[in-house]
């Protein structure tokens, strides 16, 4: 590994926390108690809450080699970071080559999410795909950090999150685009874990479900030439679905590309591809969120 991607000392800790929270304490059969990390925003962050749902629904499962394909969860109401959740899985289906799991996140007696989840062995068959997007390597981008000097006081709550992924984004971020007085209609990030990722495919795909939270709603913002930070918006998660199409390495380095189709009634809709390096499409996402802008006064 080059000297200039050597994680800091707060990354890998940041890194260990996130493994620490997706290992799940088996309360019973089908019962999983979750906590949180140390750096957390005001609501639990909905990319937790998906990861979370997926180990629990994946450690529930009879056939423990099958692979997932697909994840959707609807977001009904803000988690207290302080707290515990409590996962609750509903075994829907058990075959030889298919799955179906519920898991509700619920804490203090409220639901917090419910998640649908797919397991399938397919086997051999027809095979396509779009290819990815034209872009400089992971080693070329600058790293997160130098992104963020000198925007300590405008973008603090990615400052100050929790850093358990390493980002190299090929264009600007939202923040940097919207000093330049710039707009793109999309955001394509190389992204990896800040540390090793055990030998479990329920963790790497958990890493990438966590991850497919981070900027897929970006795009949204962007295609205005708007950013976090800069302007007055409230952005909520509504729903996001992730399909597994190949098992992911996130040792690796993997290309998160999403754009945003629509954008209508104060909610925008992100899709993305994650990408292996060597071109192969791991997986498809799409989330809603609910996005609500508060242009300046005229006055």
């Amino acid at each position: 590994m080059p000297a200039g991607d050597q994680p800091n000392t707060d990354s890998s800790s940041d890194f260990q926390e996130l493994l620490a929270v997706l290992d799940l304490n088996r309360a019973g059969d089908d019962l999983f108690v979750g906590s949180h990390p140390s750096k957390n925003p005001m609501r639990t962050f909905g990319g937790q809450l998906m990861a979370q749902s997926f180990v629990a629904g994946s450690r529930s499962l009879v056939r423990p080699d099958l692979p997932p394909s697909a994840l959707s969860v609807h977001f009904i109401n803000g988690g207290n970071t302080g707290k515990d959740i409590e996962f609750y899985v509903s075994r829907l289906r058990d075959e030889r080559r298919f799955a179906n799991r519920r898991v509700d996140a619920v804490q203090d007696g409220v639901l917090l999410s419910s998640a649908m989840i797919t397991y399938m062995s397919g086997g051999p068959g027809l095979e396509h795909a779009v290819q990815p997007p034209e872009v400089g390597t992971a080693d070329a981008q600058p790293p997160l950090g130098d992104l963020l000097r000198g925007y300590e006081k405008t973008v603090p709550h990615f400052v100050n999150a929790l850093q358990p992924i390493e980002w190299r984004y090929t264009n600007d971020p939202a923040w940097v685009m919207r000093d330049k007085g710039e707009r793109l209609p999309h955001n394509r990030v190389w992204l990896k874990a800040l540390g090793m990722v055990p030998d479990d495919p329920v963790l790497h795909t958990a890493t990438m479900v966590y991850s497919s939270d981070t900027t897929v709603l970006d795009s949204v913002i962007t295609t205005h030439g708007l950013s976090w930070g800069f302007d007055r918006i409230f952005a909520a998660s509504a729903n996001h679905s992730v399909w597994f199409h190949r098992q992911v390495d996130f040792n690796d380095w993997v290309l998160y590309s999403t754009s945003s189709p629509v954008a209508a009634d104060s909610r925008g809709l992100g899709t993305g591809h994650f990408f292996d390096r060597s071109g192969q499409m791991v997986a498809t996402v799409a989330q809603e969120g609910v996005l609500k802008y508060f242009p300046p006064s005229n006055r």
